[in-house]
């Protein structure tokens, strides 16, 4: 069932992404914004490239349909051959691509980050001749998380980052507050723990994929049915990941342009932004992607239905979690960052460029549902003409206003990377219009009746109202709170409530927890369930 497929990607992601939280929590606590901050957020990005042109999301586009649609057919041989030619030409490719980012390095940072000095441009140099090793064992762990996927072996493939995560934790704690190092010869240190966390990943998967699907076998051949499509399907999708890529490396490069820390503190808020994106967004993204392509030929009133259902699941979690990104901003931050070098100021303008992304996190979560129908389709050019014409605006008008917006300040920081948040912010909204539009023209209209974005709208604007009430009761008896202990019971206030508001509203039902609910289609055809066939 999808919504039961939906709950274990969620459970997943919310594990690696509370481990995730963890790590960059530590991270700040010996780092903060510093130098050895700035060249860790910007090398880490660099190799990121690799992973996203290779990874979970392009392959999710050009492998998964093809693969379960094999599947379901009774396939099972050509399937593992299909699955196999596409791990050889992977590894091949990822082999490669790792080798010459480790040999380019210089040339890549200097030309990425020119606006670094040259301290924390050989700091990034060094980092990332270590981190695209990484990234490589990271693409092939995508493509077992692929085959898990498609047969519904949803927990394993998204709970396996939380083994890269610990091992970036216990290389801080053990000889950061262990063994007593710091600066350069802890971050350097902290990439070789995350090159050992990304094979643990990997290897982590590996037993499962042998459980009743031995007719998986590396090789390397076109000749294979499937492949040469995967490959037609993959070419769009890169090309779309690239421009992705470029706009996110564009992003830190014209933050390291603006007051010292800038980069840092867009890596800290970035790290926010994307949890709800990871675990309502694509959670039911993924979850709908294998049965949307399974029942492809049954008519756009199945996928119709589906999409529906997926936007009222999405509206349920998204919309409360950008409410508390712009009201409680300071709590969230607060709650997670401030600890030892990460300070007041760093927490209010980590606030700041919080709530500039969130009010995308609608339209990007959403986006990420109806791309995953037109990768179902067999369509992966759209998605991709899209996503290129949303990197565009991002950055046009990210760079109008980020030096603007840095000459205010907050201690010794600016708020510039707020600007280039406003600018990912309308980006986000003109790829979602135009995507709706497009999909819309192929399977008719899919808002889900009955408005539950405006009922949970309204319960997280009295859940936000009640938490503010409460907070000002319990401030007045009670002197000082721990910030984390504030930060903790806020947020937690503001959950139960909107949970209790939300079930006065009769919205409740509608998370990837519940069955969402079945939309009628348009026209004269008879209703159509959408629930998949038995797992």
């Amino acid at each position: 069932m999808p919504g039961k497929n939906a709950r274990w990607v969620a459970l997943g992601i919310l594990l690696s992404r509370l481990a995730g939280l963890v790590r960059v929590r530590v991270f700040a606590h010996f780092f903060g914004a510093s130098l050895q901050a700035d060249a860790w957020t910007a090398a880490l990005r660099m190799p990121n490239v690799l992973q996203n042109l290779l990874g979970e999301g392009t392959l999710s586009a050009s492998f998964i349909p093809i693969y379960a649609e094999l599947l379901e057919e009774g396939k099972q041989e050509e399937a593992g051959r299909f699955a196999g030619a596409v791990l050889g030409l992977l590894a091949v490719v990822a082999a490669l691509l790792a080798f010459l980012g480790v040999v380019l390095a210089p040339l890549l940072v200097g030309f990425f980050f020119w606006g670094f000095d040259a301290q924390r441009q050989d700091l990034t140099v060094t980092l990332v001749r270590i981190l695209f090793p990484m990234t490589g064992v990271l693409v092939l762990s995508a493509w077992a998380l692929g085959i898990l996927n498609s047969h519904r072996r949803f927990f394993i493939s998204y709970v396996a980052p939380v083994l890269w995560n610990l091992a970036m934790i216990t290389t801080l704690v053990a000889l950061g507050a262990g063994m007593g190092w710091e600066g350069t010869d802890l971050v350097v240190a902290l990439a070789w723990g995350a090159l050992v966390g990304g094979c643990l990943q990997l290897g982590i998967q590996l037993p499962f994929l042998g459980r009743g699907w031995g007719f998986l076998r590396p090789a390397l051949s076109l000749r294979v049915k499937g492949v040469r499509e995967a490959i037609a399907n993959f070419l769009p999708v890169v090309a779309a990941r690239g421009v992705v890529n470029l706009s996110s490396w564009l992003d830190y490069a014209l933050a390291a342009w603006l007051t010292a820390g800038a980069v840092a503190i867009l890596g800290y808020a970035h790290t926010l932004y994307v949890l709800p994106i990871a675990l309502f967004g694509l959670s039911i993204a993924v979850a709908e992607l294998p049965e949307m392509s399974r029942q492809r030929r049954e008519g756009v009133e199945v996928l119709r239905t589906r999409v529906a259902g997926g936007v009222r699941q999405v509206e349920f979690f998204v919309i409360p979690s950008a409410v508390a990104f712009v009201f409680l901003g300071d709590q969230v931050v607060g709650t997670l960052y401030r600890t030892g070098a990460f300070g007041a100021s760093e927490t209010l303008v980590t606030w700041a460029v919080l709530a500039a992304y969130a009010p995308g996190l609608l339209a990007t979560t959403r986006s990420r549902l109806f791309s995953s129908a037109f990768y179902a389709l067999r369509d992966t050019r759209t998605p991709a003409r899209l996503v290129a014409l949303r990197v565009a605006i991002g950055l046009g008008a990210g760079a109008l206003l980020m030096f603007p917006m840095d000459g205010f300040q907050v201690g010794e920081l600016g708020l510039g990377a707020a600007g280039l948040a406003m600018g990912t912010t309308l980006g986000a909204w003109v790829e979602y219009f135009l995507l709706r539009r497009a999909l819309e023209s192929r399977v008719g209209g899919i808002a889900p009746q009955g408005s539950p974005g405006v009922r949970s709208m309204a319960a997280a604007a009295g859940a936000l109202g009640g938490t503010w009430l409460i907070a000002g009761w319990v401030g007045s008896a009670v002197e000082r709170w721990p910030p984390w202990v504030e930060g903790l019971g806020t947020l937690t206030t503001f959950g139960v409530l909107y949970l209790l508001l939300a079930t006065l509203f009769r919205v409740n039902q509608l998370g990837p927890w519940g069955r969402p609910p079945t939309v009628l289609p348009q026209g004269p055809s008879a209703p159509v369930s959408h629930e998949s066939p038995p797992a």
